[in-house]
């Protein structure tokens, strides 16, 4: 995928779902892998030409594994003329050492959330950026019809009242395949998750039922993601016609 498609993709869902507004200040999270990253080409890009004028701040929650460099981000930031900070934490030690977690996944992400949102304040963000895409939509669709018993997936745009902070997914209508492709074109410094479950969750689980229901039945990722989108799921901001 090239970066004028990446674009392409990233203004539909912010004009559907009306997640940038003028004056914008949006804490690009990113971990160092392929998706953040490509979030990071899609809104230093975007800003160039939309209409709503906004910053952003690039922001890396180290969870604190061994061997994990934030170095090649920062190099990075640095070419696009980013600001960039490294939050420094003792969460891998906490879930996997003292806690011995043996289903870390939730306590992780909540953990590794909380840690960028306060980081967004601190920073004067009114917004965070996830990098959720259309993938990730699907297969948190299925989780929650598995294991919840409920047809639910997260929200293009949310807004933390706690925080006083909107959650904003700007790369949900990019398939994960065009991130795989976006990254081996422009040759992404992604650092290879540490974490000693990654490939084990329920999420890869997902991921691998959605790969065989798409090649026993073609389109069905595709249809899955259309009945989300329709779904009217509680939390889920009105779809708009695109700014022309």
């Amino acid at each position: 995928m090239k970066l004028q498609q990446l674009l392409s993709y990233t203004r539909k869902a912010v004009d559907e779902y009306q997640l940038i507004d003028p004056g914008d200040k949006i804490a690009v999270g990113i971990s160092g892998g392929k998706d953040s990253l490509t979030m990071l080409y899609a809104l230093h890009g975007l800003r160039r030409f939309y209409p709503n004028s906004f910053t952003i701040e690039a922001v890396t929650v180290d969870l604190g594994h061994p061997g994990f460099s934030t170095e090649p981000m920062a190099n990075l930031c640095r070419e696009l003329e980013v600001p960039y900070t490294v939050v420094p934490t003792q969460i891998a030690q906490i879930i996997f050492d003292e806690r011995k977690e043996s289903n870390p996944c939730s306590l992780c992400a909540k953990m590794r959330k909380g840690a960028l949102n306060e980081a967004a304040k601190k920073l004067g963000c009114n917004k965070v950026a996830y990098a959720h895409h259309k993938d990730d939509i699907v297969e948190t669709m299925l989780l929650s019809l598995i294991f919840e018993g409920r047809f639910h997936s997260f929200s293009p745009r949310t807004y933390l009242d706690r925080m006083d902070l909107t959650v904003i997914r700007p790369l949900m209508f990019v398939d994960e395949a065009d991130v795989i492709g976006f990254w081996n074109k422009y040759r992404l410094p992604v650092e290879k998750s540490p974490c000693p479950v990654d490939g084990y969750t329920k999420r890869q689980y997902a991921k691998e039922l959605v790969k065989t229901l798409s090649k026993e039945h073609p389109g069905a990722k595709e249809r899955m993601f259309t009945a989300v989108l329709n779904g009217n799921i509680q939390g889920w901001p009105q779809r708009m016609p695109r700014i022309r």
